[in-house]
């Protein structure tokens, strides 16, 4: 038997102001991808160790991540002050105590000093004495701190932004504590403009509070001033013009927000959604429409309720900016052109920083089939064909258009679905089907950076039907708001895609296509009539193809194929499919409104 040994150690001394700090190296490789990011922004300095090994680079993972609650914006304005004041010495040692911190966590990890980067943005970058500060870091760490411009903050926050989500097309904007930056992300092009003005989520509190102190006139012409400088903003931003028209056809610009101060303002929201309590806890994704964002009273009167009501990831500091939030609100619904939705991201400097390392080719990766990737077998791939097979294409008959399934429903995300597909398979039956439906709120994905809610519900309601298991009582509530997250016709499609789903998965329960060649192939065709008891209702028609059988179960592609294409084996998955499309087995929105489905016919063939 082996003795275990401890690990050896080697001391890295790095010098403090009045001490001497002593780091110890764990003998072990750095790993090359491994990337130490530290945001240094108004309202907290945030920590993390992302790993960007390729093939899951796109999804940006986290290895480790870490917040202080410095607050460099109320270093420098302690006591409500409007004169910036010099960080204090004691600040700049708690700034280089959790540095110090961090730098000992990175060497755990095994991450490259030359990996571990230090974003400074507005309160270091306006500090009075913003080179002492840095120069007393740069001397205890050893590292030097990286100050953005204003036009070098927008530009890696709208990196960040675009990192938030599949694809980002429209205006963006990120709320820090200090500043609020503006621009546009779009996939066929870069902005090359991008502003940045005084108006974070703290700085815009204070001048609030300063123009209440001299009244109504103050409070006006402060909210002209925003409104001015964020309308010059967007006739400055030059937007391409295929953007703008495209804005026009789809009723406005999306608007995607990232920053604390935002995001603090979507939680709120989220704790007011129609769908209560709203199932997905993750702000990243959330989208509301611009007309409940711009209703601002509801939220104000929630954030002032004397009885303290507990809001889910709202501090009382965020509670406490929230009519500058709402301030702000009302000046870019002047300011700006029409606005359709508005998204929520979590991606900020930190996301934006790492995304820009990457190639533009990774940065265009699905982020849904990334985070599946780790997963996949070995014939998922083919699999996923055949399944996407089954639905109907778009049609040009405008009386079959309504049985083909919506955009949601794209090769990617039916990719996806065939590469975490056999994940619940060694599962008891008591918990196969709970742990599908909440894989993508608080399971196997829920930490997957890049995906909108819509996405998660339809994924984890896919997963959900093709387990074909009991579901708890005690979750039945969580499948019907997780539903509500999308559109009747969305949350049908859902059901059929997870039974045929769950059929190719019996057909192939290792995720493997025999060399002998596939068991099953599928087609799917839309009909105005044929289906039903009668032969004369309109739906989809699934036509599955078998081998030739010869007569028993040993027949087929070899020795046991045939036991694949058995009669009471296709059976029951058959009629799982068929059973959504028959009418008591419809979605309904709610009680008592008209049901949603599809009549679903299914035929087996032989010859493949």
């Amino acid at each position: 038997m082996k003795s275990m040994e401890s690990p050896k150690l080697t001391v890295d001394i790095s010098r403090r102001t009045h001490s001497a700090t002593y780091m110890q190296v764990l003998s072990k490789e750095v790993n090359n991808y491994y990337h130490g990011v530290v945001d240094m922004g108004s309202n907290g300095i945030r920590f993390s160790i992302s790993d960007l090994t390729p093939p899951t680079a796109r999804i940006l993972p986290t290895l480790f991540q870490d917040r202080a609650s410095i607050s460099l914006y109320d270093a420098q304005h302690e006591n409500g002050s409007i004169q910036r004041r010099p960080i204090s010495k004691k600040v700049q040692m708690d700034v280089v105590a959790a540095l110090l911190r961090f730098k000992q966590t990175c060497i755990d990890f095994g991450v490259p000093q030359s990996n571990i980067h230090i974003i400074a943005t507005e309160a270091t970058r306006t500090a009075p004495n913003s080179e002492e500060f840095r120069d007393t870091v740069t001397k205890a760490t050893g590292w030097k701190i990286q100050m953005l411009s204003p036009e070098e903050e927008g530009r890696v926050g709208s990196l960040g932004i675009a990192s938030s989500l599949g694809v980002v097309e429209g205006l963006v904007m990120d709320l820090g504590g200090g500043s609020v930056q503006i621009t546009w992300v779009s996939r066929k092009a870069e902005a090359k403009r991008g502003f940045s003005f005084p108006y974070g989520a703290a700085a815009l509190m204070q001048k609030l509070e300063e123009a209440k102190k001299i009244g109504n006139e103050a409070l006006e012409k402060l909210a002209e001033e925003i409104t001015s400088s964020f309308r010059q903003a967007y006739n400055n931003l030059d937007i391409p013009e295929d953007m703008k028209e495209d804005a026009k056809k789809n009723g406005g610009f999306d608007l995607y927000l990232s920053g604390g101060g935002f995001r603090g303002w979507g939680y709120m929201l989220m704790s007011q959604s129609e769908i209560s309590p709203y199932p997905i806890q993750i702000i990243n994704g959330f989208k509301v429409s611009f007309s409940s964002f711009k209703q601002t009273a509801p939220t104000e009167i929630l954030a002032a309720t004397k009885e303290v009501v507990k809001i889910f990831r709202v501090s009382d500091r965020r509670r406490a900016q929230t009519p500058a939030v709402a301030f702000l609100i009302h000046a870019l619904t002047l300011a700006l052109p029409k606005i359709k939705d508005v998204r929520f991201c979590q991606g900020g400097v930190r996301e934006g920083f790492l995304f820009g390392k990457l190639l533009m080719e990774t940065r265009l990766q699905d982020p849904l089939v990334t985070a599946t990737l780790p997963y996949k077998t070995g014939s998922a791939s083919q699999i996923g064909e055949l399944i996407f097979r089954a639905l109907p294409k778009p049609s040009t008959i405008s009386a079959l258009k309504e049985f083909t399934p919506p955009a949601l429903f794209n090769s990617q995300f039916i990719s996806a679905v065939a590469n975490i597909m056999h994940t619940q398979s060694s599962a008891t039956k008591e918990t196969r089907s709970s742990a599908a439906l909440h894989s993508t709120a608080t399971g196997l994905l829920c930490y997957t950076h890049g995906l909108s809610h819509e996405r998660r519900a339809a994924l984890a309601l896919v997963l959900y039907d093709s387990c074909a298991g009991d579901l708890p009582s005690q979750h039945e509530s969580f499948l019907a708001r997780l539903r509500l997250i999308l559109s009747i016709e969305e949350a049908w499609w859902c059901r059929y895609i997870g039974r045929v789903t769950a059929f190719a998965g019996g057909i192939y329960p290792a995720g493997l296509i025999p060399p002998q060649g596939p068991r099953i192939d599928l087609e799917v065709r839309c009909v105005d009539t044929g289906l039903g008891k009668k032969g004369k209702l309109p739906g989809i028609e699934l036509t599955i193809k078998i081998p030739q059988r010869g007569g028993g179960p040993g027949s087929g592609n070899g020795v046991t194929e045939g036991a694949f294409t058995d009669e009471n084996f296709l059976a029951a998955g058959v009629r799982r499919i068929e059973k959504i499309g028959k009418r008591k087995h419809w979605l309904e929105r709610e009680k008592g409104q008209e049901r949603f489905g599809i009549k679903v016919g299914v035929k087996i063939v032989e010859g493949l």
